[in-house]
């Protein structure tokens, strides 16, 4: 495999190796979408403007993130699995982000769309299968950006672990796709309802292959971030596998009292996508170096590497000895956000698994290994299950 191939497994699914109402879409001419095509213009500076929400939970204890929504109990990225994790009390919601052929951003863990949605049963769009390769990874099937919004919304969620999930699974063929705006408008909707502050924390997906297909995602986003007032003044975590990307935003954005850059990575010697598009050396295992760690803490404010890399697996599947990361992170100046933990013993390190078999939610065991990453310090982390994160900081 080259670097370039072995840079492909840079997503949280692929390093597992495991098997409201909606809001109008038009944007009039002159709006802060619809100028993307001139360049985003820098936002205006929020640090001092008064209602701007503070980033923390108010608790001094880690965020909770819903990693896809509530994804160990309703299909990812639909407002059903957003709607499960603020009500069982995430801090911030994720929506993976990728571009529709039209220049939508939606949220879909990846291009890849076979796993996630019932296309392959849709004859209309037979003929759309064809095999890509994306951040070094090929596949055969459908793809985000051979769709239009509007073709896209004709489709419907499917769980994309029914075997471990058969729960989730239940509401396959319930929800849409649903597009970033959505997502924020929903949000907002459900923190006014609650009287309570719920963050976003937006992945910009293979930022490299849809700036390579005319469909780049920055300005886009950025567009969308300054076109609404919740994203203006509530808290916003960027995310990226990427470098470039996010000192791009770093740019655009400078220091925002609502904003944080979030820079996601493995402990392994790869290199992120767009550093091997351009032939460059750096590795992730750098990265997570002291140096490389202070390389970081001048364009993201937090480092999110997986569990693993924090607490790693001994021989015996079991947790072993906490590495340095969180320590040297820290003494960076970075947070340190990790992903992601699921309740299936699956998952689990072997410490905390249950009798029940390798598909059996273990929410005991789930909570008591959260614990041993929540003692080392850490600031934050993912969860397909934010109920069971709220109790394993209670």
């Amino acid at each position: 495999m080259t670097a370039l191939n072995t840079s492909a497994r840079l997503t949280r699914r692929g390093f597992l190796g495991a098997a409201a109402a909606s809001t109008g879409l038009a944007l009039l001419p002159g709006s802060a979408l619809a100028a993307q095509a001139a360049g985003t213009p820098g936002l205006p500076d929020l640090s001092g403007l008064p209602g701007v929400a503070p980033l923390g939970n108010g608790s001094g204890k880690p965020l909770v993130f819903g990693h896809r929504g509530a994804s160990a109990l309703r299909p990812e990225h639909t407002l059903a699995a957003y709607a499960r994790a603020i009500a069982d009390g995430a801090d911030y919601i994720e929506p993976d982000l990728v571009s529709t052929r039209d220049g939508v951003l939606v949220a879909r863990h990846d291009a890849y769309v076979n796993e996630t949605t019932d296309v392959a049963s849709r004859p209309e769009f037979a003929s759309r299968k064809t095999r890509k390769t994306i951040d070094g990874e090929t596949h055969e099937g459908w793809f985000v950006d051979d769709f239009t919004l509007a073709e896209l919304k004709t489709l419907r969620a499917i769980e994309r672990l029914p075997q471990l999930r058969p729960g989730s699974a239940a509401y396959n063929g319930m929800f849409q796709i649903v597009t970033f705006e959505e997502i924020i408008d929903f949000v907002a909707a459900e923190a006014a309802a609650r009287g309570r502050l719920i963050g976003l924390v937006p992945e910009l997906k293979s930022s490299t292959y849809f700036a390579s297909v005319g469909l780049p995602l920055e300005d886009r986003f950025l567009a969308i971030l300054a076109a609404h007032d919740y994203t203006r003044r509530n808290p916003v975590e960027i995310q990226s596998f990427e470098v470039s990307n996010l000192k791009y935003l770093r740019s655009k954005l400078g220091q925002r009292a609502n904003l944080r850059l979030m820079q996601l990575v493995v402990s392994e010697p790869v290199r992120p996508m767009d550093v091997a598009a351009a032939g460059g050396t750096l590795t992730y295992a750098q990265m997570c170096t002291p140096a490389g760690l202070r390389d970081i803490a001048r364009y993201a404010d937090v480092v999110a590497p997986p569990t693993r890399a924090i607490i790693p697996l001994k021989k015996d599947g079991r947790l072993g000895e906490a590495t340095s990361l969180v320590d040297d992170a820290h003494r960076a100046g970075l947070r340190v956000e990790p992903w992601t933990f699921r309740p299936e013993n699956y998952f689990l390190a072997a410490d905390f698994r249950s009798e029940a078999g390798p598909a059996a939610r273990h929410e005991a065991g789930s909570i008591a290994e959260m614990r041993r990453y929540i003692a080392t310090g850490i600031d934050g982390f993912f969860t397909d299950d934010p109920a069971l994160g709220r109790a394993a900081l209670a």
